[in-house]
């Protein structure tokens, strides 16, 4: 009999990493629920923001035939998507941050636009909105999460994977987000996966291709932590190892009133903005 995925126990990547990150931290942010709207929450940011903003842009290039990608020049996209992370809904309390922000993201774009690369070539869909697949169907448990682009090599009926990449900061070889990635692109489509890149969209013209890992090593790994995560869960107990850091404070913030609630976003999550005594100055901004 098939296995019931509603009452099966979900993992992305980014909620693999709160829990990596801090146990407290992925309680707030993936199972706590505002008893005011029933809603989960949610903390906007400048970087998260420009990230949004530009990986709508280029989701919405691989919806297209490879032929018609460019007909529309991307500024107008990117300013519609710009839209809606705008002023504070984006975590911008600052007109001049905010213009800066968004120039990196106009000169992503640019990047991209002028050196397409794989983005002119035929790419793989995946017709889920969210790509999911069972990890373990014995130990009830999901693997899900959007790629960013799959590029389909002709030649040998392949993919090759590529994560575009609107942060400074280069992704750390003990990251699970490939792992992850080659788990989902080989279980939710077809074809074998035989390459990956990240694309560095701040610095680099083309992907930088990184070597894939094992599919068995890597479906081992993510199984062990999602197993932990479940246990978690079951038995309830979320503990900052450090009682309180980076990544519960601003959460806790959240639930202690400290933040504003500037709307809610496309999965229904009640959004926040923190103010606080850190706040980039109108004559500098550090991005």
């Amino acid at each position: 009999m098939p296995k019931d995925k509603f009452t099966a126990h979900w993992f992305s990547h980014s909620s693999i990493k709160d829990f990596l990150d801090c146990p407290r931290a992925y309680y707030l942010k993936n199972v706590y629920k505002n008893p005011k709207t029933n809603r989960k929450i949610q903390l906007i940011s400048p970087p998260m923001a420009l990230g949004l903003a530009v990986h709508e842009v280029l989701e919405s290039l691989s919806l297209l035939d490879k032929d018609k990608r460019f007909e529309k020049p991307l500024h107008e996209k990117f300013n519609n998507a710009w839209s809606k992370v705008s002023g504070k809904r984006g975590g911008f309390l600052d007109k001049d941050v905010e213009y800066r922000y968004k120039k990196r993201g106009q000169a992503m774009l640019a990047r991209a636009y002028n050196n397409p690369g794989p983005l002119k070539e035929l790419a793989v869909k995946i017709k889920q909105d969210l790509p999911y697949y069972w990890l373990s169907e014995e130990k009830e448990i999901i693997l899900c999460g959007k790629l960013d682009w799959l590029e389909y090599l002709k030649e040998d009926d392949s993919v090759h994977i590529i994560d575009f990449k609107t942060g400074k900061n280069t992704e750390d070889d003990n990251s699970l987000q490939l792992p992850i990635y080659l788990l989902l692109a080989s279980n939710c489509q077809p074809r074998k996966v035989i390459k990956a890149s990240y694309w560095y969209l701040d610095r680099d013209d083309k992907p930088k291709e990184i070597k894939l890992p094992d599919l068995k090593t890597a479906k081992n790994k993510v199984l062990k932590i999602t197993e932990k995560i479940k246990l978690a869960r079951q038995l309830e107990k979320f503990d900052c190892p450090k009682n309180g850091c980076y990544a519960c404070n601003p959460y806790e913030k959240i639930v202690n009133g400290e933040a504003e609630l500037v709307g809610a976003d496309l999965y229904n999550r009640d959004v926040y903005i923190l103010r606080n005594d850190k706040e980039e100055s109108k004559d500098s901004v550090i991005l």
